[in-house]
């Protein structure tokens, strides 16, 4: 194989980053090398907390700060109960981000939706732009219209660089300058190296946000290092690349096989997974059958490591313009969904007035 160019895996989740960086048999909550992993459950969502200070950002590649990771299978089971659920653990997760940044109740925020409307997978900060309450208009011009409960918020959808021939970090400072808000929230898509976590996901950040890094365009940062306010980033992975789907599913081969020479050796009077087809849909790394395996099933391609594999992938793919970024066929009420949920925890978050979960764009399926 080329050693041309060295794969690299994209992502946008501090929390994949750290798991590259650990054997899959370790355990996620763990505290090495700068980075602190933490996890914790509430009702049917994972939460994982991910702190990463200037050693461990060096090792995993992401800036250094605090990352909390929501995972929930609201989205694709189109479940508005979990999506109510979702939307209230991410407005107290948030919430939690502003106090420990110090916000007060009567900070002016600027929530800024990163992304191009025109492009489904890419347009969940639009989206949410057109659910968040925005009060900031009223406050200046009819203060006395303004119920207790609420703070000043204004929000703006800058559109991409291919569409509007701006720099998107340019045109946020020049709205800071002219409004000057305490904080911002920047709403984005992202990047995933794992199928299962493509619209199942929400990170939040107080590090701020490269629009297009994940799909290799990096353009300036949106941070407070920019813009010397904080700045907040809710991201949601809708995109996985081809190299990725590749690999996964042929890992994913290799464990089916791994199972069902499980099963074959178990006792017959033995507990087998395929009494329950339910506990048979995930496939886990204890399915992973040993090297002699995985050769008689695949040669030689069975003996690659998981970088060697993706690398050969890569090599593939690339000549012929296959290495894709790919996004599921539901993505269109995906993204509808999700932006509703994210707007749900926003303005819950920034305002007291507006009770945890409340939304009026939730439909039953």
């Amino acid at each position: 194989m080329s050693n041309q160019e060295e794969f690299s895996v994209r992502t946008d989740l501090a929390l994949e980053a750290q798991e590259m960086n650990v054997h899959p048999e370790e355990d996620r909550s763990q505290s090495e090398d700068g980075v602190t992993v933490n996890e914790e459950k509430f009702e049917d969502i994972t939460l994982t907390y991910v702190k990463v200070d200037k050693a461990g950002a060096e090792r995993i590649g992401k800036k250094a700060g605090s990352y909390i990771t929501l995972e929930s299978l609201a989205i694709r089971k189109q479940d508005t109960d979990m999506q109510v659920r979702l939307a209230t653990c991410l407005s107290r997760q948030l919430k939690k981000v502003l106090e420990a940044l110090g916000i007060k109740e009567s900070d002016r925020c600027l929530i800024v939706g990163l992304g191009n409307h025109n492009v489904t997978p890419d347009a969940i900060g639009p989206l949410v732009m057109n659910e968040v309450v925005v009060t900031s208009h009223l406050f200046e011009l009819h203060p006395e219209t303004v119920a207790k409960g609420y703070r000043p918020v204004s929000a703006v959808s800058p559109g991409v660089m291919g569409v509007t021939g701006i720099e998107t970090s340019d045109m946020i400072h020049g709205i800071i300058h002219e409004i000057n808000p305490d904080f911002v929230i920047a709403v984005d898509a992202l990047a995933s190296r794992s199928i299962d976590r493509i619209n199942a996901t929400i990170q939040i950040s107080d590090t701020g946000i490269h629009p297009g890094s994940g799909v290799g365009n990096k353009r300036k940062e949106i941070s407070k290092e920019t813009y010397g306010i904080p700045v907040i980033s809710i991201g949601v992975p809708t995109v996985v690349d081809a190299v990725t789907i590749t690999n996964d599913s042929i890992d994913y081969i290799l464990k089916h096989f791994g199972r069902e020479w499980q099963e074959k050796d178990r006792p017959s009077n033995a507990l087998s997974p395929s009494m329950n087809p339910f506990e048979r849909k995930t496939l886990t790394e204890e399915d992973m059958p040993g090297e002699n395996e995985r050769k008689a099933v695949l040669g030689m391609l069975g003996q690659l490591g998981v970088e060697e594999k993706k690398q050969l992938i890569k090599e593939v793919l690339t000549p012929l313009g296959h290495n894709l970024m790919v996004t599921p066929k539901e993505v269109d009420a995906f993204v509808h969904d999700m932006a509703n949920v994210i707007a749900s925890g926003i303005n819950s978050a920034l305002h007291e007035e507006i009770e945890e979960g409340e939304s009026s764009s939730y439909t039953r399926f």
